[in-house]
């Protein structure tokens, strides 16, 4: 029901004695002795790499987080690895992509499956997109409980960083963050509102010494790069909208924002449209969210 099976053609592998074997793999104690992978493997894809992990359970504020951070991550020539499950792992797959970045899946199941099978079309884009998609496993072997947190293993392994982006305090993320911390990578986690339960796995990771991250620029710094758009932000109109004014403190919903405006819903429907045409917010899930610019 979950899985699907890819067209059989013989597996390519890469063999832990390849120079073509990635190298931060390759240092940790139990590494894969094969790679198998569907797509056109460049060790290129390698070379910068940031790992992204993050709750099946997103909300909309981690989706809009996550799109905006890889985007601009990704956009920097860095290579984003994740797991390809539903949520943020999905989401950082296509927002890289999106942004004409690569992208590297790792499955927790044999390498000629899809697994979650709903995201074929996310898939395809990857291996069309110059990405890849890979597996310890060959053939159609089904994914297991155990399988997880042994995939979780190379996620953390494969990049000398990870970003947690909402996570729940017993949520496969934090294995991975593990993993991480026993690796020696550095770990960069989001901070998000104490009420969602997605937050408190970010939250305790800050407590235990994880980067906070405010902005794509706090990842880009570890790599020596700089946030392009960050020293290009669109410059806000001296008379800035209210709405874009109330949402720099909360994401809200068009009802909120008529009544913390004092405007009728059809007033401040109008004035939406309009932001939303200009590209000065954006909506997710019956929210609304300041474009990048205008933070």
């Amino acid at each position: 029901m979950y899985f699907l099976l890819v067209k059989r053609i013989k597996s390519d592998f890469i063999d832990i004695k390849s120079s073509e074997y990635p190298l931060l793999l390759k240092e940790i104690k139990d590494p894969p002795e094969k790679i198998y992978y569907r797509g056109n493997w460049n060790s290129e894809l390698f070379r910068e790499t940031l790992s992204v992990v993050g709750s099946r359970r997103m909300t909309g504020y981690g989706e809009v987080i996550t799109e905006r951070l890889v985007s601009e991550i990704a956009g920097s020539g860095i290579t984003i690895v994740s797991g390809f499950m539903y949520g943020i792992d999905a989401v950082s797959h296509a927002a890289s992509l999106k942004a004409g970045g690569g992208t590297v899946a790792v499955m927790p199941c044999g390498i000629d499956r899809i697994h979650p099978e709903n995201q074929s079309d996310l898939y395809s884009k990857i291996i069309k997109n110059r990405g890849l998609i890979i597996s310890e496993y060959e053939g159609e072997m089904q994914p297991a409980r155990w399988t997880f947190p042994r995939r979780n293993r190379i996620i953390a392994a494969l990049s000398p960083a990870l970003l947690v982006i909402e996570a729940g305090i017993k949520s496969g993320a934090l294995i991975t963050a593990n993993y991480s911390l026993k690796y020696n990578r550095k770990i960069f986690a989001v901070p998000g509102p104490l009420t969602s339960s997605v937050s408190l796995g970010t939250a305790n990771l800050i407590k235990q010494g994880a980067y906070i991250v405010t902005g794509a620029e706090d990842i880009l710094n570890l790599y020596g790069k700089f946030s392009l758009q960050s020293s290009s932000k669109k410059k806000t109109d001296s008379n800035n909208s209210y709405i874009t004014k109330l949402l720099s403190n909360e994401a809200l919903s068009v009802d909120e924002i008529a009544r913390k405006s004092s405007k009728s819903v059809s007033e401040a429907g109008a004035d939406i449209t309009k932001l939303l045409i200009r590209g000065r917010i954006i909506q997710k899930g019956g929210l609304y969210y300041p474009a990048e610019g205008d933070i």
